[in-house]
Formats: structure tokens, C-alpha cells, sequence
């Protein structure tokens, strides 16, 4: 089993041009994507994390739920769902307003233990900032890793929710020693600052950066660097495409179970141009319909 430990939040996704277009609700949160993405293509997936018991929140599970998503660890609370209100660029880019102060998934508590049959953990974007939340969930990184579970990391930068900018860069710098895999955006890189080799010496085994439409690469703790091209498609908006690539990313890993630092050092050329590629599909499917909506494994075929 793999879990995803992050928000839930809605989005409300703009159907026109302007300050005042019409909002619609969709189910997101990039750890909530990265759930639904996994289980749609058909691995085993736990959801950690704290929901608003309001319609929103009741949403969310059904969600997560008809993805074939384990919500029995899910925490509920009465307060509010978080909101995110989405702006599209005419190239399909997505940029976020949020509205957080006194919600639900603030308030997460880091669980005793994992479930039993996990195998891997993954982290990321506003739910490593908010706090007291935020220090649940670093909590709940460090325990996995020093149970030797497999642990991904994707920073998904919202700067417009860190206040301390250089605390945060500390803070993930703090966080390597107990990841296993990075991955993120080559704009949440720059944001970062650093580079692939530094932070491959803090401690993850391999870094994936991803560079929209240019495709992906791996950068491996032995030297290697592997790349793949970007899927050509029609681009209707890319909420989600970098969450469909944490979840394929991982479903591939577990394909050739390799979700583990020494697994990942032998995975090799091949294995690497391969998972590589299936993640570029994934995240193209998603970045051709309106929306978080990754793709299932009848769209993909078997990894």
C-alpha cells in the first residue's frame, strides 16, 4: 500500500476570462490528486489526512472513495473545508488564491502508525506550511523514514502561503535526510534554490524534476541523469499534471518493486527512461481535460 499524506481542499476552477468568471467546485489538493491519481491506476492507496465534516469535505471522500481510495485513517473535524481559487493563463497554467485560515486540514494529527501493509509515504505542498498541521506531518516523514519506509517528497511551492521564505528553505533542506525520492517542478527549484547534486548529498536517492512540456529527468545519487521528451498534446489547463506524475512515479516504482533507496540506485537506463515516460503520458492525459483528472490504467495500459 501506498499513502498519501496531505490536504484535501476544493478548488474553485474559473469557466471564463475576468476577476468576476463564474467559480465551479472541483475536488483538489495536490496530495488528494496524488491519492485519486494512484488509485486510479490501480495500486493500493491509503489517504492520511484531516477533512471538514461539511458537504465540501464529504465530497472529497466520496472522491477519494470511488478511486478506490482507503479513507479509514481520514480525521474529520467541523471546521471548514480549505478553498483554493484557481486562475488559468492562456497557456493553461494554473495560479491559486487560497483561503485557510481555520480549516479542517490545519488541525491534522500525525497518527500513531502507519498501516500495516504500507510501503511508502508520500508528502507535500500546503500541508508541510500550515501550522500546527505542518509539524504533524514532518513528524509523520521523520517516523516512516526511520521505520525504513520508502518516503517521496514534492514541495509544490505556494509562495503566496510562506511567509518566511529563507525558514521554509531551512526547513526543506531539514526535511532530505528522511526522503527517499524529490520531485518537483523546475520552477519550484529556482523558488528552492540548490541544485540536484546538493540535494542528493543531503540524503534523498534520486531526484526527478519536472519541465512541463520539455519532459522529465532523473538525477540518480550514483551520477546517472536519465530524460525523457514531454507528450505532445493540446493543453486545456495543468491543475494536477505534476500530482499525476508523483502518482505514476510511484505506481512505477511499485511495478518494479523499487521503492527503496537501494532499488532505485540499480534501477538502471532502462528502467529509468521507462518510469520516466509513463509519468510524461500520465501528466499529458491530465493536462488535456479541465481539471484535476488523472488518468486511469485502461487510458495508459499496464506499466
Amino acid at each position: 500500500m501506498i499513502v498519501v499524506a496531505g490536504e484535501a481542499l476544493i478548488d474553485l476552477v474559473p469557466q471564463g476570462t475576468g476577476a468576476l468568471a463564474s467559480l465551479t467546485p472541483a475536488l483538489g489538493g495536490g496530495p488528494y490528486n496524488t491519492a485519486v491519481a494512484l488509485g486510479r491506476l490501480g495500486s493500493p492507496t491509503a489517504f492520511c489526512s484531516r477533512t471538514s465534516s461539511d458537504a465540501f469535505g464529504e465530497a472529497l471522500l466520496d472522491g477519494l472513495r470511488e478511486a478506490g481510495v482507503d479513507v479509514s485513517g481520514v480525521q474529520r473535524g467541523l471546521e471548514p473545508t480549505t478553498l483554493a481559487v484557481a486562475t488559468i493563463d492562456a497557456h493553461g497554467s494554473a495560479a491559486y488564491s487560497f483561503y485557510v485560515e481555520g480549516t479542517a486540514d490545519r488541525l491534522f494529527e500525525a497518527p500513531a502508525e502507519l498501516p500495516a501493509r504500507a510501503r511508502a509515504v508520500s508528502f507535500g505542498t500546503c500541508s508541510l506550511v500550515l501550522e500546527p498541521g505542518a509539524s504533524a506531518y514532518e513528524e509523520l516523514m521523520r517516523s516512516a523514514a526511520g521505520q525504513g519506509v520508502f518516503t517521496a517528497l514534492d514541495p509544490n511551492i505556494r509562495a503566496g502561503l510562506i511567509p518566511d521564505p529563507d525558514g521554509y528553505r531551512a526547513r526543506f533542506k531539514s526535511w532530505l535526510p528522511s526522503v527517499s525520492l524529490l520531485k518537483l517542478s523546475e520552477e519550484d527549484a529556482l523558488w528552492l534554490g540548490g541544485t540536484p547534486r546538493e540535494w542528493l548529498a543531503a540524503g534523498p536517492a534520486a531526484v526527478v524534476i519536472t519541465q512541463g512540456g520539455d519532459g522529465l529527468t532523473a538525477f540518480t545519487r550514483g551520477g546517472a541523469v536519465y530524460s525523457v521528451a514531454g507528450e505532445v498534446v493540446d493543453v486545456v489547463d495543468t491543475i494536477g499534471a505534476g500530482d499525476t506524475v508523483n502518482a505514476a512515479l510511484l505506481h512505477g516504482l511499485a511495478a518494479q518493486d523499487a521503492l527503496s533507496a537501494e532499488a532505485l540506485a540499480g534501477l538502471g537506463a532502462d528502467g529509468w527512461t521507462r518510469l520516466l515516460r509513463f509519468a510524461a503520458r500520465a501528466a499529458a492525459i491530465t493536462c488535456s481535460r479541465a481539471g484535476a483528472e488523472p488518468p486511469y490504467a485502461s487510458e495508459l495500459g499496464d506499466f
